[in-house]
């Protein structure tokens, strides 16, 4: 009997740790729970921004919603659910096609060569980073669009540099930055919009299902 009872108490034990952790329901209040999904939710947005510098800012929003399902799901009712995480992977990969395709219709298509390829993603990550400094007197718009424009301007400088540093013509070197130009443009345009279908999609779950 001594041996059941002591076996009772540690499963009691066992039960109140477990009523503890993140994803068990009420564990959070409600005050809390909203300040996350704020706080969650201003970090997907600057997550998302960072796909105007070439950098998977939809899968680290991602990572972030993937991590919030699992610290606050189920709490009073409210939570990213495991199924919006899933959505929001598909859409991260759909955004990859996109910006993949985008690029193969650009530079690749036009014969870039490896070397233009590389300084293309080169100029392309400084452009779009001296593009929003410089849209940096509009708030917000200005960067997004100085950024986008200057990432794009930054991939065609660096595919034809990238062209004319193996002796290519000038009709040729320019054919392959121009390529460059639309392909980072369309790419991440692409990629910048389903990322908001992403960060829409889990601010409604967050704060609304």
């Amino acid at each position: 009997m001594g041996t059941i009872a002591h076996a009772v108490r540690h499963a009691r034990a066992a039960n109140d740790f477990t009523n503890l952790s993140p994803r068990s329901a009420g564990a959070v209040n409600p005050w809390l729970y909203y300040t996350l999904a704020l706080l969650l939710i201003c970090g997907g947005g600057i997550c998302w921004l960072t796909n105007l510098f070439s950098l998977p800012g939809n899968w680290i929003l991602l990572g972030l919603a993937a991590l919030f399902a699992w610290l606050a799901s189920d709490t009073g009712g409210h939570g990213i659910s495991w199924t919006t995480v899933g959505i929001m992977a598909g859409l991260a990969v759909l955004g990859e096609v996109i910006e993949f395709f985008a690029g193969a219709a650009g530079a690749a298509k036009q014969g870039a060569s490896r070397r233009s390829i590389v300084y293309s993603l080169i100029g392309g990550m400084a452009g779009s980073i001296g593009g929003a400094m410089l849209g940096l007197p509009v708030p917000v718009i200005g960067s997004v669009i100085a950024a986008l424009l200057g990432g794009s301007l930054g991939a065609f400088a660096g595919a034809y540099l990238g062209e004319k540093s193996i002796e290519r013509p000038h009709s040729e070197s320019m054919a392959v930055a121009r390529g460059a130009f639309a392909g980072r443009l369309w790419g991440t345009v692409g990629k910048f919009a389903v990322g908001a279908v992403m960060l829409g999609v889990m601010t409604v779950d967050a704060l609304i299902g």
